[in-house]
């Protein structure tokens, strides 16, 4: 796989292994980082008038020296632009060195509305925000409205975090090398990185392995393999049962969505748990989803002892306060074993997650006891602070970060929703969507996402690659889809994409 997220820390490792191995050194990799991208600025700008490229004193810088070089040996016309001379004995020094276009002061830095730029100032490792010729050279490109080619990240954006540090290049392409970096899939450092060109310099993947990293971009080949495919005598039990509780009569809406996600996503049975009250709401709309009484945590145990669920959505709709407290904890304590059935996990959404701020640890014991369920909770931006303020206040901590510290305390799958969803595990593993789609930002689209999780465990996938899965699948529904989407409109919109996902599980299997 290619879809490992490397950290600067971690890229520096990467560089240094790959050395030790050969047969290239330093200089090596970074002549074929440049060449790498001076070619992808003369495949798409061949009749750029001018390219400018602006050279920082580190390995960034060196980057741009070697693109400088293979430029001006095409017939480009270059102008190089350097913040100060690299260190003496450096791969950037053997680079600068070796470039026939002799630089000038970043300080005089000038364009023309024609030109091009590349960026070669400051990489994936920049801690700080950029100051002086450095912001005035950002100011100056802006203003202009230059393109840009950005070297591994757009200067002033954080590779660790996908912050904006004072103010950053926007790219129209950015090239990196031997994998990608959380920043260029974190908010709002994505916005500016434009098409990310993922660029083989000769760190190969027996390299990255060593590596052992934890961070994934969320794309089908993580979790792929293990995607549910009915066996030919399947029967709707065996492809799993999930129960989705329901509000009160003025707020079933939300449930129903989940539960028709469920079974979209291949839940061989659906149960919608509804009050006494909103028995009579539920059943006019409800066809092929099936519809059961629970006002009392009895309620819940018998329909667990009856008709064996193995996952549950609780949240959407319900309502907060000491009723999803309870079921929360009725369905965590039936045991992942237990005499009454095998339940796989419970996915708490919206109200079922605001219901626990007063009392977190509540939720996160019950999570921790060794026969629990996994524990799938699904925050917004606003839910995860109510639930974890001390970690959403920590600005030092980027979303990654975040997620991770929030699922290692709560022995739970996070799925911390946003155009960036960062989807984290108690154990480190972390994957950063990047398939979101505006068209998402809908009243009742998390609803969607609880049930398309609840729908894969159901179904026997691990609780990580469920919530992968089915955020991948979410997004992809909604982008393709496109304009006028509806929460209503995305169970089906999935059919499309499951398709295709099962046709490719089976060629794997095959």
């Amino acid at each position: 796989m290619s879809n490992e997220l490397l950290s600067p820390a971690e890229m520096g490792e990467a560089d240094r292994l790959a050395i030790a191995a050969g047969p290239l050194d330093g200089f090596g990799l970074m002549r074929r980082a440049g060449e790498a991208v001076a070619a992808v600025v003369l495949a798409r700008y061949p009749a750029a008038a001018r390219v400018h490229v602006l050279c920082g004193p580190g390995n960034n810088g060196g980057d741009g020296y070697v693109v400088a070089g293979v430029l001006h040996d095409s017939g480009v016309d270059i102008r190089l632009w350097a913040s100060g001379p690299p260190r003496a004995g450096s791969d950037a020094a053997i680079a600068a060195a070796e470039c026939p276009v002799a630089p000038r002061p970043l300080s005089a830095f000038s364009a023309e509305k024609n030109a091009v730029v590349v960026d070669a100032l400051y990489g994936a490792g920049l801690s700080k925000p950029l100051s002086g010729d450095a912001a005035r050279a950002v100011e100056i490109v802006t203003t202009l409205n230059l393109p840009v080619v950005a070297v591994d990240l757009p200067s002033g954006v954080s590779g660790e975090s996908g912050n904006v540090l004072g103010q950053a290049f926007r790219a129209d392409s950015t090239v990196t090398f031997a994998r990608k970096k959380p920043g260029h899939l974190l908010l709002p450092g994505c916005e500016r990185c434009g098409e990310v060109v993922l660029a083989d310099i000769g760190i190969g993947a027996e390299i990255i392995a060593q590596l052992k990293t934890l961070a994934f971009e969320n794309v089908p080949a993580l979790w792929l393999d293990t995607l549910p495919v009915p066996a030919v005598d399947a029967h709707k039990y065996r492809r799993g049962h999930a129960g989705v509780f329901s509000g009160g009569p003025s707020a079933t809406g939300a449930a129903r969505l989940s539960a028709l996600a469920a079974a979209r996503s291949g839940a061989g049975a659906v149960t919608v748990l509804s009050p006494a009250n909103a028995m009579q709401v539920n059943a006019a709309h409800l066809t092929s989803i099936m519809l059961r009484k629970a006002d009392t945590v009895e309620d819940v145990h018998d329909f667990i002892g009856d008709r064996r669920p193995s996952a549950f959505v609780l949240g959407p709709g319900f309502g907060v306060g000491d009723r999803p407290r309870d079921f929360a904890l009725a369905v965590l304590g039936a045991g992942r074993q237990g005499a009454a059935g095998s339940i796989d996990g419970l996915v708490l959404d919206a109200d079922g997650i605001t219901s626990f701020r007063d009392e977190p640890d509540t939720l996160f014991e019950a999570a921790r006891r060794p026969a629990a369920p996994a524990l799938v909770m699904t925050p917004h931006e606003g839910e995860f602070g109510r639930l974890f303020p001390d970690i959403a206040g920590d600005n030092s901590l980027s979303k990654l970060a975040k997620a991770r510290a929030a699922a290692a305390r709560a022995n739970a799958i996070v799925v911390y929703k946003g155009a960036d969803t960062v989807i984290a595990a108690p154990n480190g593993r972390t994957a950063i969507n990047s398939n979101g789609a505006p068209w998402l930002a809908t009243a009742g689209s998390g609803d969607v996402l609880a049930g398309i999780i609840a729908g894969l465990l159901a179904q026997g996938m691990p609780p990580f690659e469920a919530a992968c899965a089915a955020v991948w699948i979410h997004a992809e529904a909604g982008s393709r889809f496109g304009p006028g989407l509806i929460a209503e409109g995305l169970p089906l919109a999935m059919v499309p994409v499951l398709r295709a996902l099962i046709g490719s599980r089976k060629g794997i299997a095959g």
